[in-house]
């Protein structure tokens, strides 16, 4: 068993940071977690030395801001009170026009800005969008005597924009309608279930997310890439006149060979033959793209602030491509209200949504609550994006909390979901080296893999909270649901991580039982370490995941980002030693 399953994941060999560190710090968890596993359990199981020593294991550590190298700081720049412009808390009036000639004001700033809010209560009934880099939005809290941002209208009667005009005319042309004869439903899906916000981030004459092929822009292709191997940070190209040290560069790789491309191999192993009719359908457009800065050059070779994401050479093609965006934006210290209205349904949200970042880049949120959201934060087309010490709460049955799609190393830090969601913590299309750290989800938690090849992301250090329920006379919970359109399918690629989850069942099982937890339609060549909690847990995961180790608590290694983070600072620190 261990065999077959092995073969899959031995694609070409990556040198990770410390791993010899991390088998010696986890050695001494090998027996206790094995004295706990029933032999059913034991079978399907791979030893921790022959993760360590035979499977790729990403290196999580390059999320955030900055690829995570640097903590965020206080924000500096030019200080724009809205004050001024005559926005006013707690009047109960309406501060938009206000706020927005405060924008005005800061867009004709050349150097980085602060437009800063008092404490208490503003009203806003327009979308306040942000066009420019070194922007941020500042407030003086998200508790009391903290900012509060009051949104009363949805997006649906505020948004009179052509931005979403695509989206409009792809949900209508292609009939995409959200069924439920039981309850009366067939109606089309709302351009706001997953996009646009009240704060808007989007540099111009930028999409977050292709949807109709008319609408693609040729690709500014900077050179084709020779060779990359996986893991480095570096590859050759054939030509780099167009590519300079600082550039922000766009590496994709395309399926132009169907379905049995190189590029499927390497997202899904020897179950690429799952992978839907989205992955060869469109030969034009980018099936994995990595956005990162250039750190140097050298003859061919270019250096890169990340690791590379796959091989690249004959039978992965890949590509270097310009890439427009935004830097040094950041939403902070503020509470985003909305009203405490009905939901309509799944699919059929009417556009209370708080932040749409697009097209940003070494950016952030930290420090936020938000209350009655549909959406409470969503990212698309964009890369190192920090989002921490996040609360959702409310009523209403939002859509997504935080949600990463067609984005590559964002991290949320600290989340805490306190209100009911359809997609508690997901990652969506295209979304790759994403992390949930230190995440909590106390109602109806999902652990959402949403099809679309997203690959090599990690939950790491979660925390859920749910009852068991009884199926075929077993205690279960459906922990990961994979969900996504059947064309996008399977729910996830290789190396999509899962460490030290811990789930707390809150009701329908006795401490003495044993609770299954189902990832019943997810995808290949996942990794799963540490899961425990109040019960003692069995794994349906399909298909089969790399590993099982339940039952135990990894307290050598509580959050692998932190871990493989610390390892590779200090693999700087002695390189930068060595040079001196």
């Amino acid at each position: 068993m261990e065999g077959s399953i092995l073969t899959q994941y031995k694609q070409k060999t990556f040198i990770q940071i410390a791993i010899p560190a991390l088998l010696t710090a986890l050695s001494g968890q090998i027996a206790a977690s094995e004295s706990v596993k029933t032999q059913a359990q034991k079978e399907p199981l791979l030893s921790y030395k022959t993760l360590i020593d035979e499977v790729f294991i990403p290196d999580f550590s390059y999320a955030g801001y900055k690829n995570g190298l640097q903590e965020l700081t206080v924000a500096k720049g030019i200080i724009i009170d809205v004050a001024k412009f005559g926005a006013t808390p707690n009047d109960n009036q309406d501060d938009s026009v206000a706020i927005q000639r405060a924008f005005d004001a800061a867009n004709k700033i050349e150097e980085p800005v602060i437009i800063r809010f008092e404490s208490g209560t503003y009203r806003v009934t327009s979308v306040l969008k942000i066009s420019r880099s070194d922007f941020v939005l500042q407030g003086q809290g998200a508790g009391a005597m903290g900012t509060e941002l009051h949104f009363p209208r949805p997006l649906r009667h505020i948004d009179k924009s052509a931005s979403l005009d695509e989206l409009r005319t792809y949900i209508r042309r292609l009939d995409k309608r959200q069924k439920e004869p039981d309850l009366n439903v067939n109606e089309y899906f709302s351009e706001y279930s997953w996009s646009g916000g009240f704060i808007w981030i989007q540099a111009p004459n930028t999409r977050p997310a292709p949807y109709l092929e008319e609408f693609d822009p040729p690709i500014d292709v900077l050179s084709e890439i020779s060779s990359g191997v996986r893991g480095e940070n570096q590859f050759t190209v054939a030509d780099t006149s167009a590519i300079t040290p600082g550039q922000i560069i766009q590496l994709q790789w395309l399926n132009r060979a169907g379905q049995g491309s190189g590029i499927l191999k390497a997202i899904y192993g020897e179950q690429h033959a799952l992978a839907g009719s989205h992955h060869w359908t469109f030969e034009d457009r980018p099936l994995v793209r990595q956005t990162v800065r250039v750190t140097g050059i050298e003859g061919k070779k270019v250096a890169i602030a990340d690791a590379l994401l796959h091989d690249i050479g004959d039978t992965v093609p890949a590509q270097v491509a310009s890439w427009t965006g935004l830097v040094n934006i950041g939403i902070e210290d503020m509470h985003l209200s909305f009203p405490d209205s009905p939901s309509f349904g799944h699919h059929l949200e009417e556009g209370y949504n708080g932040i749409y970042f697009t097209s940003a880049f070494d950016s952030w949120a930290r420090n936020l609550k938000v209350t009655n959201a549909d959406s409470a934060l969503l990212s698309y087309n964009s890369a190192n994006l920090t989002f921490e010490n996040i609360v959702t709460d409310g009523n209403r049955t939002a859509h997504y909390a935080v949600h990463m799609g067609n984005v590559h190393n964002v991290i949320a830090k600290n989340l805490r979901v306190l209100n009911r969601v359809r997609h508690s913590l997901t990652f969506n299309t295209q979304s790759t080296k994403c992390v949930y750290q230190n995440a909590e989800v106390f109602v109806a938690p999902v652990l959402d893999q949403h099809a679309g090849a997203n690959h090599q992301n990690l939950f790491d250090s979660v925390i859920v909270h749910a009852p068991a329920r009884e199926k075929d006379s077993k205690k279960v919970m459906s922990i990961y649901d994979g969900s996504g359109a059947g064309y996008w399918q399977p729910g996830h690629g290789g190396y999509n991580t899962t460490w030290n989850l811990k789930v707390l069942v809150s009701g329908g099982a006795h401490p003495g039982e044993r609770v299954t937890l189902e990832g019943l339609d997810e995808g290949p060549m996942a990794i799963i370490v540490g899961i425990h909690g109040n019960r003692q847990f069995e794994i349906d995961y399909r298909p089969e995941p790399l590993v099982s180790i339940l039952n135990t608590y990894v307290s050598e290694v509580p959050s692998l980002y932190d871990y493989q983070l610390s390892k590779r600072l200090d693999a700087l620190r002695s390189a930068s030693a060595k040079t001196k």
